[in-house]
């Protein structure tokens, strides 16, 4: 018999799921950053402002957004495997047809089909999680699974800083199609239907808009979703500004923009890692103030080096640094407590819930702290504001489950 660990299931099983659950967690995010470093590349290309290149970015996570809250609450009626095997196949095609765009309104219009099926490998992987898991058990295998899945944002700017150095822009996105094949065939061989037939649940408009109504009315519920909805804006405005600032303001060239993103990603993979250390050491709510607290001193670090005037590329991936490692700390524990307070014949709803918001407001929030321009002061004025928000939901979440304990919590 096959070695079980604390939560009941093999060590085998979990390393399967650790490996398919990240892999396809990983393929979208991978297809937000793989083309970063392509985007001066691909504005000269297609003979169009940056800032349209940059609606590439913004159309796929609307589009994962909306994904997410049809596909999660499919998933709660007829099972995880059917909607992740045919989100995935699309998500292949499309990545194929954004590879022969020859403008740049048919590549948003592709990289919103693109968020829009890949949105079921994020929502369907939560939801998962949750059929098998609860507690600090959850949020063990999540940070787990994270670690899979933050190799992708690392990896994702260096490879795609190689495939443009030695082909055009359009192999980033074949590039993107042969991993989306890749993860579709992990699904279909490894991983097992998580919804019994009899826990599914068939719900009318009514229904669904009565169990949304219920999740936005639970604290429990709300208050640590706002920290990671929150926690995400602040991360995706430095995401999806950064290439511009460094490239253009900061004079980085491409491969040393994709090295500064690494190291910005290696700190989130080692506050990811430090998590897993503290978790039979310490409470949730200990783990995300100290998370909460060292993104803080990041953000203070930025505007530090601006008030002073020794802003450069040594000094800003120094405050970047820090601000995502704490998010690697705090980002695991907020999902887990937000997920483990609602059962899992609802967690594709509460999954769809919870992603959708995150994807738009990444979408979203990034634009509007950089509505005059993309610059360095902007991408600055972005994470603090969103990372105050986050410290503010981070309290709140404390607050109610001192109040009304959880699983999570504890």
């Amino acid at each position: 018999m096959p070695p079980v660990g604390a939560d009941g299931h093999s060590r085998r099983f979990i390393a399967t799921m650790v490996f398919v659950l990240g892999a396809l967690s990983a393929t979208a995010p991978i297809a937000i950053d793989l083309y970063l470093p392509a985007f001066p590349a691909m504005a000269d290309a297609l003979g169009t402002p940056e800032s349209r290149i940059q609606l590439t970015l913004t159309s796929m996570m609307i589009g994962m957004g909306l994904g997410q809250a049809v596909i999660g609450p499919l998933s709660d009626r007829i099972g995880r495997r059917k909607p992740l095997l045919i989100g995935m196949a699309v998500f292949t095609l499309t990545s194929l047809v954004c590879a022969i765009a020859t403008s740049a309104d048919l590549l948003i219009a592709m990289r919103f089909l693109q968020g829009l099926s890949g949105a079921a490998g994020v929502v369907v992987a939560r939801a998962v999680i949750r059929d098998h898991f609860e507690g600090d058990d959850m949020t063990r295998f999540t940070a787990k699974m994270m670690f899979v899945t933050m190799l992708a944002p690392m990896l994702g700017p260096i490879v795609g800083a190689q495939l443009i150095r030695f082909g055009p822009w359009q192999t980033v996105f074949v590039f993107m199609a042969v991993l989306s094949a890749l993860s579709t065939f992990l699904v279909w061989r490894f991983l097992p239907e998580s919804l019994p037939a009899e826990d599914r649940r068939v719900m009318t408009g009514p229904e669904f808009a009565s169990s949304l109504g219920t999740l936005v009315r639970d604290p429990r519920f709300m208050a640590p979703t706002i920290v990671v909805i929150m926690n995400f804006s602040m991360l995706f405005t430095y995401v999806s500004t950064f290439s511009f600032i460094s490239q253009q303001e900061l004079g980085a060239s491409p491969g040393f923009f994709s090295l500064l993103f690494a190291i910005g990603t290696l700190a989130l993979l080692a506050g990811n890692q430090a998590n897993m250390l503290m978790i039979d050491r310490s409470r949730s709510e200990q783990r995300m103030i100290a998370g909460m607290a060292i993104s803080l001193a990041g953000i203070a670090w930025l505007v530090v080096v601006q008030m002073v005037d020794v802003a450069n590329l040594w000094t800003i991936p120094i405050g970047i640094a820090t601000m995502m490692l704490g998010c690697g700390v705090l980002f695991p524990n907020a999902g887990a407590a937000a997920m483990s307070s609602q059962p899992p014949q609802i967690a594709g709803t509460a999954s769809a819930f919870m992603g959708s918001v995150q994807m738009a407001a990444g979408g979203v929030m990034p634009a509007l702290a950089t509505i005059g321009g993309v610059t360095l002061a902007s991408m600055t004025f972005g994470v603090g504001l969103y990372g105050l928000i986050t410290a503010a939901a981070v309290v709140w979440t404390i607050r109610v489950y001192r109040k009304a304990p959880n699983p999570a919590m504890a």
